[in-house]
């Protein structure tokens, strides 16, 4: 770039008709004359071209050049290395994500269960339409199958894929969760006179216990106060204050001492914890 805009200079105008600067007081002309005309050779000097040296032969690349030819090879040929999947093994994959749909409601794969349709209340108030029956959220089992609308089946995935699978560790995660009630035609805490419960709406669900991969049985009631296990419990109980609008605990009132109540229903103030 130098050298071409030194040329183009050139060309465009020589160096005894381009504008200068004027001679400082007491400054030689011919001193100033020479100095020019020098800096313009050095202008035009044209510098070497700089080229990497050659690197020396290294030890490494002699020992690889004397290994003999007929000697096994070594990393990376003889690395573990995945097998790959057979054909018969990506068909069974396929299967089974097949037969998991069919069992599926609500849209999601992972609620398996069954349709059951709109549900008449003997009671005024009771009832729910488009109805599932649902046997598993995200892998976790019913401890028997409970009815209920389709956002309660959401909200309970939810909330069992994101804080009940794992409350109680990776290693040992929760496998089934003891249902208490599901779908009922009744009033709140089966008082008579009082409001019908979310329960019969099909918008509601008790849970009383979790069991885990190794057998264990978690009961809300006695493990809410032990200390290996209360911790988890009240982690749970607190993020299910997010996917459902209710949600009362042991500590709720006397009604609620051994399970968690879960339903969807909507408040003027926002969710109701306690």
């Amino acid at each position: 770039m130098v050298l071409i805009h030194a040329g183009c200079g050139l060309g465009a105008a020589a160096p005894e008709t381009t504008p200068r600067p004027p001679l400082e007081r007491g400054a030689d002309p011919a001193l100033t004359e020479v100095t020019e005309v020098s800096a313009v050779a050095a202008t035009l000097t044209v510098t070497p071209q700089m080229r990497p040296q050659i690197r020396p032969v290294s030890a490494q690349i002699l020992a690889a050049a004397a290994r003999p030819v007929d000697l096994a090879p070594v990393a990376p040929g003889e690395t573990l290395r995945p097998m790959m999947r057979t054909p018969e093994f990506e068909q069974q994959v396929l299967f089974g994500r097949a037969k998991r749909r069919r069992g599926s409601v609500c849209g999601d794969i992972d609620i398996q269960g069954e349709e059951a349709g709109d549900i008449p209340g003997k009671l005024k108030g009771c009832g729910a339409r488009d109805a599932v029956r649902v046997r598993s959220v995200s892998g976790v089992t019913l401890s028997r199958s409970a009815l209920m609308t389709c956002e309660t089946a959401k909200a309970l995935n939810k909330w069992v894929s994101r804080d009940v699978e794992k409350a109680f560790g990776r290693a040992n995660r929760v496998v089934q969760l003891r249902v208490a009630a599901g779908y009922s035609c009744r009033t709140r805490n089966n008082r008579p006179g009082a409001r019908i419960s979310e329960h019969g709406r099909g918008r509601a669900i008790d849970i009383s216990g979790f069991v885990l991969a190794d057998g264990t049985t978690v009961s809300v009631l006695k493990g809410w106060l032990d200390k290996p296990t209360r911790k988890a419990l009240r982690r749970m109980w607190k993020s299910a204050c997010g996917p459902f609008r209710t949600v009362l605990g042991p500590e709720a009132d006397i009604y609620h001492r051994d399970h968690f109540h879960l339903d969807v229903a909507r408040h003027r103030r926002g969710r109701y914890c306690r």
